[in-house]
């Protein structure tokens, strides 16, 4: 076998491409997947799989294929790192986060493929179909070895030297890559047949309709939010602060922020992984590359090139058309930009790659909140009451079920901490702490209502609500000085977690803060949030320095 596991001498950790495919004769119908190894610098072929599957659906034949491409690739090096390139936007769309999973089928399937590398060493990348046809011959090989009764064989494999990929020597391995067994219906962007073998008839692409997105939640997303919501924004006349009720809308704390007169202050902050399932079949093949031998083409392209993309499917085109170049060449391209319009949610250039998506978690109730008291970080450090606790426990549940959330940041205060602890016990991650995400202090203001701050320190209250760079009474943290921090610890977090979807859990002036900066509002903005306590928002990031708000102080989780 080709490639090696860890050694500290061996230079820095290899990049491996995996294609992958799957297919049903019928939806359900006959299935089976294929999947292949490339070296991503030389574009070497070093191992394939197959699999007949039996009966299943399209997706489920598909989810299949690229958990063995990831457990070929992990035998090979198991600290490479991947770039998964397949033609379903479903499996790409729901494993980068951006798309929810729903059918019960494909979440154990998620789940394993998932952790098959550790998160952060696989990206996800969309591909028109004339760019997979090495898998797709896997794929269809396996379907017709099942239609004999038989069982594919990586010696009597063609799929390669069909897609001008010989690599040399090949070894068959057993061991090489085990798919997870999950069968049923999946609804949504399900295909008929895929084709490359006779008798099989390749499916229409996929719809190109977002029809399941998502921000937080699978291995695969997070609260229910849609690419196309906006961070919903109550009126200043209606809008409620955090937590303090006395006193003019304009001081409303860490709850739901602190509403008042525009130009005022700016959000107060008073207090007011998935289940697996699924037997492991160990019917399918796996063939490992020689290191000898000619390589093939150069490394497979970065991101989705419509160029290239168009170029590739009017020299090869799919098995069985007989159309023209000019044919071919207009509908690659229609596949690319249908897939892109898919892939990036907004506005936003659509080769960015997978943004970093942040699902903002507002903490449970403290004994403060229902009082409506300032609480910041310079306080007595509440943790959560029994209310707050059954809060952080339903918004646990309801991540879990969505299973996109891949790491987990909490501001360092307990209330956070705390939150943050039951929702990781819950998806089985571990919780970093960012002191960036901690709630503003409020000095001399710490523990009391907007009430007690007006009748005692009416000219600095005064102050604070005209200008974001008034500081609290006592030298707590001017709003201004928050941004800032919340600026930076943005950038870090940006940096950090690339491509993936973590949950930062913070307080109210942090996480309106993430909002108002993501949507360039000005400061007064954050008087027309409101959030609530345990509440979940999303923020999207791209490569290109863009932001795109996909939630904003959704509860429904708690209802």
């Amino acid at each position: 076998m080709t490639g090696a596991g860890a050694d500290p001498e061996a230079g820095p950790a290899r990049e491996f491409v995996v294609e992958a495919d799957g297919g049903s004769r019928g939806n359900p119908g006959p299935a089976g997947y294929g999947a292949v190894v490339l070296d991503a610098a030389t574009g070497e072929t070093l191992a394939e799989a197959a699999e007949y599957l039996g009966v299943v659906t399209n997706n489920v034949a598909e989810y299949r294929g690229l958990v063995a491409g990831l457990r070929a690739a992990r035998e090979l090096d198991p600290d490479a790192t991947v770039r998964v390139r397949m033609d379903s936007k479903l499996v790409v769309e729901q494993m980068s986060g951006r798309w929810k999973i729903k059918h019960p089928d494909m979440k154990p399937l998620a789940a394993e493929a998932a952790r098959v590398f550790p998160p952060g060493r696989v990206t996800y990348e969309w591909i028109p179909r004339a760019q997979n046809k090495h898998a797709d011959r896997l794929a269809n090989e396996a379907m017709d070895a099942g239609a004999r009764g038989e069982r594919w064989s990586p010696s009597t494999s063609t799929a390669d030297l069909d897609t001008g990929r010989s690599a040399g020597g090949r070894t068959a391995t057993d061991g090489g890559a085990r798919a997870g067994s999950g069968t049923g219906a999946e609804t949504g962007a399900a295909s008929a047949a895929r084709t490359g073998a006779p008798g099989a008839a390749r499916p229409p692409a996929e719809p190109t309709a977002p029809a399941e997105p998502t921000a937080p939640g699978a291995t695969g997303s997070a609260a229910d939010p849609t690419a196309a919501r906006g961070a919903s924004a109550s009126d200043s006349a209606g809008t409620r602060g955090a937590e303090a009720d006395a006193g003019p809308p304009a001081a409303r704390g860490d709850a739901t922020g602190a509403p008042g007169p525009a130009g005022g202050r700016g959000a107060g902050a008073v207090e007011g992984q998935a289940a697996v399932g699924g037997a492991r079949s160990a019917s399918g093949g796996s063939a490992v590359r020689g290191g000898a031998g000619a390589a093939g083409p150069a490394g497979p392209e970065a991101g989705p090139r419509p160029d290239a993309a168009s170029q590739a499917a009017a020299g090869s085109g799919a098995p069985g058309s007989a159309g023209s170049s000019t044919t071919s060449q207009a509908a690659a391209s229609a596949d690319v930009r249908a897939a892109r319009t898919v892939a990036s949610p907004g506005w936003g250039p659509p080769d960015m790659g997978a943004p970093a998506t942040f699902v903002l978690l507002r903490h449970g109730e403290t004994p403060l909140t229902p009082q409506k008291r300032f609480s910041g970080s310079g306080g007595s450090d509440p943790s959560l009451s029994a209310a707050g606790r059954e809060q952080a426990e339903k918004v646990a549940a309801s991540l879990a079920r969505r299973g996109t959330v891949q790491a987990i940041v909490a501001s360092p205060l307990a209330r956070t901490r705390e939150t943050a602890g039951i929702v990781a016990a819950r998806l089985g991650l571990e919780v970093a702490v960012e002191d960036g995400l901690r709630e503003t202090d409020f000095g001399a203001w710490e523990g009391l209502t907007f009430g007690e701050v007006r009748e005692r320190y009416p000219d600095d209250l005064n102050a604070w609500l005209s200008s974001p760079d008034a500081e609290p009474t006592g030298g707590g943290e001017s709003f201004a000085a928050t941004g800032a921090r919340v600026a930076a610890t943005r950038d870090r977090l940006v940096a950090a977690y690339a491509g993936r979807t973590v949950l930062l859990v913070s307080h109210v002036t942090p996480i309106k803060t993430f909002v108002r900066l993501a949507l360039g509002a000005p400061p007064e903005s954050l008087f027309r949030m409101e959030l609530s306590a345990a509440s979940l928002s999303a923020v999207a990031y791209y490569a290109d320095g863009g932001a795109s708000v996909r939630l904003f102080n959704d509860t429904s989780h708690l209802r």
